[in-house]
Order: C-alpha cells, then structure tokens, then sequence
C-alpha cells in the first residue's frame, strides 16, 4: 500500500508544478471560446490530469534501483501472461475457497493477488467516466471502450519493453488480464458517468452562459488583465531577446522597455482600433463612451503604464544606491534605502488590493489605467 501512496504524491507534485505552468494557457483558453472562467470546467480538466499522472505513476512506480533489470532477476522469469483469467485461479489457489460453500468465499477477499485485480479494476474506471464527460453520449461506449483499451495497452507494451529500452529487462508482466479488466473497469465508469456529472453544468449550459455575455457584450476583469500580462510578457520576452544580443542593462534596459511599452500601448491601440495584441489574442478591444478619440485614449493608457514603469523604477534605483560606510551621506543612504523598500511594498499592495478589487468587482470597477483612459472592454466589432 505504501507503494501506492508514494506513487499518487509523486503525481500530485507532478500536477501542481503542471498547473503553474498550464494555468496561464487555460485561462487564455477559456476566456477566448467562452468569455469567462468556467470552474466546472477548470476542475474538470486539472483533475483529469492529476488523475492521468496518478495512473501513470501507479503503472510505472518505483523505478528499479538499477537500469540492469536482467541481473535482478533469474533466467526463468516470466515477462508475459497471455492466459485470459489466469487472475481468477491466483485467487483461488491456496485460498481455501470452495465454490459450492459460499461461506468460504469471503476468504477470497485476503488474497493478494485479488487485490491486485481489483486495483486494476479500479484503475481506469475514472477514465471512463472521464471519457462520458468528452464523448458526452450514451452511444459512443465501444469507441469509449477501445479508446480505454489502447491506452491499457499502452501501460502494458510501456512494462513490457522496460519503458522502451530504459530497463533492459521488463519489471512488470504484460498480462493480458490487466487489459480486461482496465477495459472492463473504463466501460463501467462510462455507464456510471451521469451520477458524476450531474454535479457539473453540461457544455449545453456553459455554452448557453458565454452566448448570453457575448450578447450582453460583458467582458469579465480577468480577460483585461490576461490581456495585459500577455503584453508585458511580450515586453519581456523582446527585451531578454535584445538584451541576449547586446548584452545592456541598467538604463539601456530601462530605456527599451519604455520604447515597447510606447510601441505595444500607445502606437498598436492607435493603428488597431483601441486594441493591443494582448487583447486581440482575448478577443476584445477598447472603446471610448464618450466618442472621444481612441488613439488620445490609448496613449492616456501608455501614459498611466509607463508611468507606474517609471514610478517603480525610481523606487529601485534609490534602493539600490550603495555608498562606503565612511561616507558623510552613508546613514541618509541607510534612511533612502528603509524608506524605498517600505515605498515598494506600499505600491505592490495597492496596485494588487487594486487588481483584486476590481476581479471581485464582475466589472464594475475598471483597472486605474482604463479609468484614467476613460476606456471600456468590448467585443463589439
């Protein structure tokens, strides 16, 4: 059991470092099919992947201690079972079972090689119930079984082969009662699949949920701000670029920072109708109310972000000032670096208690930058 409990860790460490990675990505998926953040759909996928790791690892953990698998095993072992229901008598044999005596048949319940066979029963079940949620009908169970029974001939051929040649000997047994049973256990998820679901929106209804905002023409706070995390991370991604091959920091750095930022936030939105790359990857753009001119407007908005660039960046620079103890200025340096690194913290706070504020808003609140813009989000045309 303990080997069990290790393998479904090592998934879960596995699915948490995933999910820093994916979480960006799905967000910029979800919020361009349907406008808004689906949570049903958000744990339906993250589990769905811990659930794959755990398999995974289940089938494949604990590694050998050596890649020379041959040499931990004797000349006679046995890679191989293609005898359909030889699980059935590894339960019976020493069992003490009499078939015609069902008072013995609860001693089947302490063989090990039952368990071994349930647990591969159980294995692929939630694949199957997984596999509804996709397929969605009824109907599709034989293409569910065969999708079920590949992926357990993957396990068994990847045990087989020693992951493909990383052991030189198979440490699991390809056993064609594995892929029964895997196949058998996935089946019945399928059928079991609605009582699970039922506890989640069907796609009929998120669908129904993203035709109504695109109607009503809402754009939830969090696509403004994917918008904007896609841009700066385009600023980011041109500077490391530039910065490889020019190999400038400090106020060259700075500089080109700023000239993107005018670039990507003033110049981009004036060209593109009040919308940054950003927000076209989103599928919105920016609008003026008021019918006042989008390219002022957006230059407004480049303004208020290089503003904030530059607020920050003062702030560092001051902190970073160094001077020689014997210095006459050294306590005022002390004082300026106290004071920069308290001034830092305050604006990181107010700008994240800002962002939170107006993600809990739904939209009522708009970021300080539209607002000083006299912007607005729309995926009007």
């Amino acid at each position: 059991m303990s080997t069990y409990t290790q393998s479904i860790f090592i998934a879960f460490f596995i699915t948490i470092i995933l999910s820093f990675v994916l979480f960006i990505p799905w967000l910029i998926y979800t919020y361009r099919k349907y406008g808004y953040l689906s949570m049903s759909k958000t744990i339906i996928m993250f589990s769905f992947i811990f659930y794959f790791l755990t398999a995974l690892c289940l089938v494949l953990l604990p590694f050998p201690s050596t890649r020379d698998t041959c040499s931990l095993q004797s000349p006679d072992t046995v890679h191989t079972n293609l005898r359909l229901f030889q699980f059935v008598d590894d339960v019976l044999k020493d069992s003490g079972v009499v078939v015609t005596n069902p008072s013995t048949w609860l001693a089947i319940t302490k063989q090990q090689a039952f368990f071994q066979a349930f647990f591969n029963f159980l294995l692929l079940m939630p694949f199957g119930v997984y596999l509804r949620y996709f397929l969605k009908e009824r109907r599709y169970w034989k293409r569910a079984f065969l999708i079920s029974f590949l992926l357990t001939l993957f396990y068994e051929v990847t045990q087989r082969t020693g992951i493909y040649g990383i052991f030189n000997c198979a440490y699991r047994i390809f056993d064609v009662d594995d892929l029964l049973l895997n196949s058998v256990g996935a089946l019945l998820g399928f059928f079991l699949a609605p009582i699970v679901w039922a506890l989640f929106p069907s796609h009929e209804e998120v669908e129904a949920k993203a035709a109504e905002m695109e109607k009503n023409d809402i754009v939830k706070p969090i696509s403004i701000l994917l918008a904007l995390v896609i841009d700066l991370f385009i600023v980011q991604s041109v500077w490391m670029i530039i910065g490889v091959l020019t190999e400038y920091s400090g106020t060259f750095e700075f500089l080109v920072k700023t000239a993107l930022y005018m670039v990507l936030f003033g110049l981009m939105p004036s060209m593109m109708n009040g919308a940054t790359l950003g927000m076209k990857v989103m599928r919105f753009t920016m609008v003026n109310k008021n019918g006042k001119s989008i390219v002022k407007q957006s230059w407004r908005r480049c303004i208020a972000i290089i503003a904030t660039l530059c607020l920050s960046e003062a702030i560092t620079t001051l902190g970073d000032i160094q001077l020689d103890m014997d210095s006459p200025f050294y306590v005022l340096q002390i004082v300026i670096s106290l004071l920069t690194a308290i001034a830092g913290f305050a604006l990181t706070m107010i700008i994240a208690i800002h962002m939170v504020r107006v993600i809990v808003s739904g939209g009522k609140r708009r970021l300080y930058i539209d607002q000083y813009a006299d912007l607005m989000a729309t995926r009007k045309k």
